[in-house]
């Protein structure tokens, strides 16, 4: 098991859940919960960006350069 110190009660809750899930150790189980819980956090991320770049599909960006005044074509 990983160094760090648990309870009596969090130590027999990792073992069940490592029994159930049919893992080979305690730590093969944390590590498959850190990566779950990871992609879910990218999931996230990314449904947050598909959203925002959905916002960006109405801006008209000549426009918009225009009014920043940035357009490198103009004199």
């Amino acid at each position: 098991m990983t160094s760090v110190s648990v309870s009596f009660e969090v130590r027999r809750q990792l073992n069940s859940m490592r029994a159930l899930g049919n893992y080979g150790s305690v730590d093969e189980l944390l590590l498959h919960m850190l990566k779950a819980h990871r992609l879910n956090h990218i999931q996230a991320d990314g449904d947050r960006l598909r959203s925002r770049i959905a916002e960006l599909d109405d801006i008209d960006v000549a426009s918009l350069i225009a009014r920043l005044d940035l357009s490198p074509y103009e004199e």
